[in-house]
């Protein structure tokens, strides 16, 4: 198994508008949560640089909501934004792997945006964060679902390729792991969910003379930029070589390059 990718914060978010945005739907497709005896008590599961698990805190302002993340570098950046919300609620962060992740409390709300895809068998986990959910309780979350466009497919056949595939095969296979819209739908339903299921393409615009491959740099391309991390001439060369492919598949135009983007989105609101 490939070792887990070094995240870079910074990286990640220098295309934070087209990041957020896809957040930014998910939330208004989020329901009011159920009236309890406490003030809601929310878990964002790989919540990154913090920046969307904040939009959490201000949409339920009373709330103690907290952001779990594996990476060391992306709770450092999370921690600026943690502390009291003017409602009287909490944002905290707090160490926390997706792949073994068990809620300890329960909760209201269990949202995960854009990390589910790095998890092998992530649906399986679906029963026992709803178990910790009281009735009328959600789950949410979105994921990249452009797994098969060019800039993953070229990514994954560089990998493959004989000069690099001792080194980098793995990632050539693409160890990302998805579900097509209708696959979580029927695992939300079957587990007694009311569930609304979706997918959305963003035509998005991106500028500079490395576009995309500044985009996937802060993404895809982390797993192998670790792999390399102890080779920077390899990993200079696969740059080079990636950009090439990047750039006749994603030529510049008049207003910046266009990069579509598909996300599959989920909301799954517990019986009861």
């Amino acid at each position: 198994m490939p070792h887990p990718p070094i995240w870079d914060p910074q990286v990640y978010l220098r295309h934070a508008d087209h990041r957020t945005r896809p957040f930014l739907d998910l939330l208004a497709r989020l329901p009011e949560l159920p009236a309890g005896p406490r003030p809601p008590r929310i878990a964002d599961l790989g919540c990154g640089p913090g920046n969307v698990t904040r939009l959490l805190a201000d949409r339920w302002p009373d709330a103690h909501v907290t952001g779990y993340d594996s990476s060391p570098e992306m709770l450092a950046a999370a921690r600026a934004h943690a502390g009291p919300t003017p409602g009287g609620g909490r944002l905290d962060f707090a160490p926390g792997d997706i792949a073994d992740w068990e809620p300890q409390e329960p909760y209201d709300l269990i949202v995960s945006n854009a990390a589910l895809q790095w998890v092998p068998g992530h649906a399986d986990r679906f029963k026992s964060w709803l178990e910790a959910l009281p009735p009328g309780g959600v789950l949410a979350f979105q994921v990249p679902g452009n797994f098969a466009s060019p800039s993953h497919a070229l990514l994954g056949e560089l990998c493959d390729a004989p000069h690099w595939r001792e080194r980098l095969g793995a990632h050539g296979r693409r160890y990302v792991f998805i579900l097509q819209p209708y696959e979580y739908l029927g695992r939300l339903a079957d587990l007694g969910c009311t569930a609304d299921v979706w997918e959305t393409t963003y035509v998005q615009l991106l500028h500079g003379p490395d576009a995309v491959l500044d985009w996937v740099r802060g993404t895809a391309l982390r797993p192998v930029l670790t792999a390399l991390a102890d080779d920077p001439a390899a990993a200079e060369a696969f740059v080079a070589e990636y950009r090439e492919a990047l750039h006749a598949a994603y030529p510049p135009g008049p207003h910046g390059t266009v990069f579509p983007f598909r996300r599959v989105f989920a909301v799954a609101r517990k019986a009861g």
